[in-house]
């Protein structure tokens, strides 16, 4: 089904309305008790709590109807798979609360996360709520981007080239080299020097390298089953499409958010960065360390 600019506006304004309510919610919630399962190798990927799921219903409630009238699929994070990704022509991608993590352990660094993306991969929509702020960002492919309703007005570019990671990124045995390389491209940037930011969930970090230029989120590719799942890049990528910003793998190639027989995206590795002459220097530090 073809979707008129009228259609992705509503769209748009649905997707809007339930990442608020869900963060509503969320904010006015602390886990009674903490699970874990099997999503990658990370304990970020791995822990869940009740707040999770009933923010998910939530947000699943207020898309419903669309589904059925657009004939969208659907893929959130704590429900299985059920193929629709492949079948419909746009499914929502939906993260409910990402940075579990950092949400259970009362620091800023979650967020609710939902997106609209073709069966080829192309986010449309992007919805971000920063749970820590209530502020929201949104865009539209071709519309452009918006911070609580306001046309994006980008940041003035700090002193300073800040790289957001995982902590899985910077506690394994090449760290210490990275860092190393990272500080190399700060001063080929002609910044003062190079902050590390650790904690946050993926949307956060990307979101991060946006709201704090110069800067970008690295994640290397790797073999074991992780690197975050397709809701975790969705909506950030259509916002940073929208704003002139990088979204790719972590070697240039453009982010596979459609992939076939899984969700992680561990198998090519994300790189979001606030400009380009950024992301040819960090790609340049990813090809050195194959």
């Amino acid at each position: 089904m073809t979707l008129t600019s009228d259609d992705l506006e509503r769209l748009t304004d649905v997707a809007i309305e339930a990442a608020e309510a869900a963060g509503e919610m969320i904010a006015r919630s602390r886990p009674a008790e903490i699970e874990h399962k099997f999503a990658g190798a990370s304990l970020a990927s791995q822990v869940v709590t009740e707040i999770d799921r009933r923010s998910e219903a939530m947000i699943i409630d207020r898309l419903a109807p669309t589904v059925e009238r657009f004939g969208l699929g659907l893929l959130t994070e704590e429900r299985d798979d059920d193929g629709s990704r492949h079948r419909a022509d746009h499914f929502w991608c939906v993260d409910p609360l990402d940075g579990t993590l950092p949400f259970i352990e009362g620091r800023p660094g979650s967020a609710v996360s939902i997106a609209l993306v073709r069966r080829d991969g192309t986010p449309v929509i992007g919805v971000v709520e920063d749970l820590a702020t209530g502020s929201v960002l949104h865009a539209v492919a071709g519309g452009g981007a918006f911070v609580d309703g306001q046309a994006w007005r980008p940041p003035d570019p700090g002193p300073s080239l800040t790289v957001f990671a995982d902590r899985s990124l910077l506690s394994g045995p090449n760290a210490d080299a990275l860092v190393v390389s990272l500080e190399r491209v700060a001063a080929e940037l002609g910044v003062v020097d190079l902050r590390l930011e650790v904690g946050a969930g993926a949307v956060m970090n990307a979101c991060g390298a946006l709201l704090r230029p110069p800067g970008c989120y690295l994640k290397f590719p790797t073999p074991v089953e992780g690197g975050g799942s397709l809701w975790d890049f969705a909506a950030t990528a259509c916002l940073f499409t929208e704003v002139g910003a990088v979204a790719s793998d972590a070697t240039g190639r453009p982010l596979v958010l459609n992939r076939h027989g899984s969700t992680f995206m561990n198998h090519r590795g994300v790189l979001f960065a606030s400009d380009p002459h950024i992301a040819r220097a960090v790609r340049r530090v990813v090809s050195s360390t194959d």
